[in-house]
């Protein structure tokens, strides 16, 4: 079996396993009374501890790839990508369906008067676009490097994420930091990636200029 085949036909269906196992678990937690005393409130911030969990995992693709040198990491960045905001729309959805039953009047004015909603709004409203175009025929219409512009907007969403995480917590607690910290360091490795290979072309361009 070549190695784009065994990806395709073992690997995938792997990953897939892995990313929609939350789901099952959150489901057999329903079913044997484990949502804690406030079922609606357990399953909202359930889905969005994932839906953040799968966003640095995109993000940490890149940053792994470059340190171990495994090019086959880079055929799931997409895949993962897609299921963060998959993710996302579960948690947005919950909050919308269960825990406000649809209430527009008083989602808009949670939206409005809650610095921490407001946050989380945006990184969604941050990342439609970029899950709109994840197809091989957008990346085509858009150009790589303008697919490649408007897909940064992934760094916005994901700080804005944790950000919407710490703020909910409210008060200094250990996990939003260290969300936060992870955010951080995958952010801060692109930064240094970016600055060295500037650095780089500069060099070039003045020894090529000699």
């Amino acid at each position: 079996m070549t190695r784009d085949r065994a990806i395709r036909w073992v690997a995938k269906p792997i990953v897939w396993a892995l990313c929609l196992a939350p789901l099952p678990w959150l489901a057999w937690l329903a079913l044997t009374d484990g949502l804690g005393a406030n079922p609606i409130e357990y399953v909202n911030r359930y889905l969005g501890d994932w839906a953040l969990r799968f966003l640095l995992i995109a993000l940490a693709v890149t940053p792994l790839r470059g340190i171990t040198g495994l090019n086959d990491l880079l055929r799931f960045r997409r895949l993962l990508g897609l299921f963060a905001f998959f993710y996302v729309c579960l948690h947005l959805s919950s909050y919308i369906g269960l825990d406000q039953f649809f209430h527009w009047g008083e989602i808009w004015k949670d939206i409005v008067k809650r610095t921490y909603i407001t946050v989380g709004m945006a990184s969604f409203l941050l990342l439609v676009p970029l899950a709109s175009t994840s197809t091989k025929g957008m990346i085509k219409r858009l150009g790589g490097r303008n697919w490649n512009r408007l897909h940064k907007g992934i760094y916005v969403a994901a700080a804005a994420a944790c950000l919407h995480f710490f703020m909910m917590r409210k008060g200094i607690q250990t996990e939003p930091i260290v969300y936060a910290g992870i955010c951080a360091a995958l952010l801060g490795y692109r930064a240094v990636a970016f600055f060295r290979k500037r650095a780089k072309r500069a060099k070039t361009g003045v020894q090529a200029a000699r």
